[in-house]
């Protein structure tokens, strides 16, 4: 079955100003990543925008609502020092979570088998009642509830191998055993959360903090020996993935020394999983990655990977 891609164009309307890392830039290298005859078999939709009734699965109403009120009429406003809005923001915002839960809708009935949300701003950061670190709402974890609201999907994993700890997702996750949440990143770093000893409600939360400058052989090490048993034993009916790919060794904002083909490696290492347990269905959202060439280069590895299974 298809690999489907799931993109808008807001994502060009979501301006944080000059010098921001996560800039419109991005969303250009994401869409590019993906053209070319490698990809002729990648299918192709376009972002529905999410509701406030799919947002407040996973936000509290009222915070939804007063993040949607900030879009400024001209120029740059700042929900917090790092998460910046313009006019299109709002927009941008509520189709990157809108496609989450369309690549959920796809993969539960039968429209593909795997999906990339190539989409921005982020999420993993996005607690219930705050945005922070670039994030407005969580995507990934609005496309989990929604799995659960609209699709009665029971256990749900989301896999974040982003350089920065998704503390938003673990906060949303972590008292609910059916829900299931695996990270590396760098650590000690930003946000501060994700040690090791932060496991959840029935260790249902497997974080395996990285040092500055590990490499390759840490974070497979990482991923096979430890995240997919985890995996595994949780045993998920749906897998969802937070694709930052800001852990290169060419990324401005991390210390870890990642490879191409290590995003490539832990695609495949979650797509085994997914198709032993889950069906084959694995939805994957883009998070972090800020540089320019190294995140387009890993955006084409892994729908490749995806593509491939």
């Amino acid at each position: 079955m298809a690999t489907l891609f799931i993109s808008h164009e807001s994502g060009l309307s979501h301006d944080t100003g000059p010098r921001h890392p996560e800039r419109v830039e991005r969303y250009k290298s994401v869409v590019e990543a993906v053209e070319g005859p490698k990809f002729e078999g990648l299918q192709r939709r376009s972002a529905p925008a999410a509701t406030v009734d799919q947002l407040a699965l996973v936000h509290d109403r009222n915070h939804v609502e007063w993040v949607l009120a900030q879009m400024p009429e001209r120029g740059q406003a700042h929900l917090d020092p790092d998460t910046v809005v313009s006019p299109g923001s709002g927009e941008a915002a509520i189709r990157a979570a809108g496609a989450v839960c369309a690549a959920v809708d796809a993969v539960i009935e039968g429209g593909a088998q795997s999906v990339f949300c190539g989409v921005r701003p982020p999420g993993h950061h996005a607690e219930p009642q705050r945005s922070m670190g670039f994030c407005l709402f969580n995507n990934i974890a609005v496309g989990a509830f929604h799995a659960r609201e609209a699709h009665g999907v029971e256990r749900i994993a989301v896999v974040d191998f982003d350089v920065h700890h998704g503390n938003g997702t673990q906060v949303i996750f972590e008292n609910d055993p059916d829900l299931f949440y695996g990270s590396t990143h760098q650590y000690p770093f930003y946000p501060g959360t994700g040690a090791k000893t932060e496991t959840g409600v029935d260790h249902n939360v497997v974080n395996l903090p990285l040092a500055a400058h590990s490499g390759s052989k840490e974070f497979r090490e990482a991923v096979d020996e430890a995240l997919v048993p985890e995996l595994e034993a949780f045993g998920p009916d749906l897998v969802l993935v937070s694709a930052g790919f800001d852990a290169h060794e060419d990324d401005p904002l991390g210390q870890l020394r990642l490879t191409d083909d290590d995003f490539a490696h832990v695609t495949c290492q979650l797509q085994d999983v997914a198709d032993r347990f889950a069906g084959g269905r694995i939805v994957s959202s883009l998070e972090g990655g800020y540089d320019l060439a190294a995140l387009s280069r890993c955006v084409g590895e892994h729908v490749l990977s995806l593509m491939e299974q």
